[in-house]
């Protein structure tokens, strides 16, 4: 159902696939009076793809009050679109102080969900992801890229965050560093043609990643599986030797080793020797 409500639209945009934007979104933007973006150069080609005209004002970090000041008066009398350069506005994108101002002014919003990144990431990532928190942008700093890897560490829920090209090096060696047995994702240029998804170890990924020039290149979304997921260091395999036992009288002790890798996590050499000096007793 098309409204033409007063009031402030969050319109999602395509990450990457214009298929991607929904019929909803696009007769939002075509029925608004103006539209707030971020970059209008940007947002002036996807309009265009669309054959949308609309007058475009760029909103950012350092302009976002003067920009509520300057629309304050259109808030309550005109239907004015809000979006990013691309995906769902505000994840770590501008508009935070807008949208405040407008739940503090009981003036109208809505939204028009669609497409981001975060959740094609979680989604290819193999990881649980029942439970997970956002961290944002991989800090710039030494001592915040410390504090963050630390947070992710000792996280009991599946962490999600984004990387920028020039710092997927950075992140990927504090992983290795630092986070080492636990399972992640990294998904680049997501809904793109050149779209990749990278799963494993820390290690695993630098080695995969960091020696093809190539897949530097792009937008990252990186998925930690969380410290809780990881149970194998409690897993004693003597409480299950019936079971166990049953899977020899099967198959051979290398298919076995496998199945157990498989059902526990427990690093397939490890539950080799295991079975190995039990078979022994």
């Amino acid at each position: 159902m098309v409204t033409n409500e007063i009031g402030l639209y969050i319109v999602s945009t395509p990450i990457g696939n214009l298929k991607d934007i929904s019929n909803r979104a696009v007769e939002t933007l075509e029925g608004c009076d103006f539209v707030i973006c971020e970059n209008p150069k940007h947002s002036l080609r996807l309009l265009n793809k669309l054959g949308i005209k609309k007058k475009l004002i760029s909103m950012h970090d350092y302009n976002e009050e003067f920009i509520i000041k300057k629309i304050s008066k259109d808030l309550f009398t005109k239907k004015i679109a809000l979006i990013s350069d691309a995906g769902s506005p505000l994840i770590s994108d501008p508009g935070y102080k807008l949208i405040k101002y407008c739940v503090n002014n009981n003036i109208k919003l809505t939204t028009i969900p669609g497409p981001t990144s975060i959740i094609p990431a979680l989604q290819m990532s193999g990881i649980p992801i029942n439970e997970f928190y956002f961290a944002g942008f991989f800090p710039k700093q030494k001592n915040q890229i410390e504090n963050f890897i630390k947070e992710i560490e000792n996280s009991n829920k599946t962490v999600v965050f984004f990387v920028s090209s020039h710092k997927i090096k950075t992140c990927l060696n504090n992983l290795v560093a630092n986070i080492e047995k636990r399972l992640i994702s990294v998904s680049k240029e997501l809904t793109k043609l050149n779209e990749k998804v990278f799963v494993g170890t820390a290690k695993d990924l630098n080695e995969q990643i960091i020696n093809q020039k190539e897949n530097l290149k792009g937008e990252f979304v990186v998925v930690v599986e969380g410290k809780s997921h990881k149970k194998t260091d409690f897993i004693n395999l003597a409480d299950y030797r019936n079971e166990i036992n049953l899977l020899l009288s099967k198959f051979s002790l290398t298919d076995v080793a496998e199945i157990v890798h498989k059902l526990s996590g427990i690093k397939k050499n490890k539950v080799y020797k295991w079975l190995l000096k039990t078979k022994s007793v």
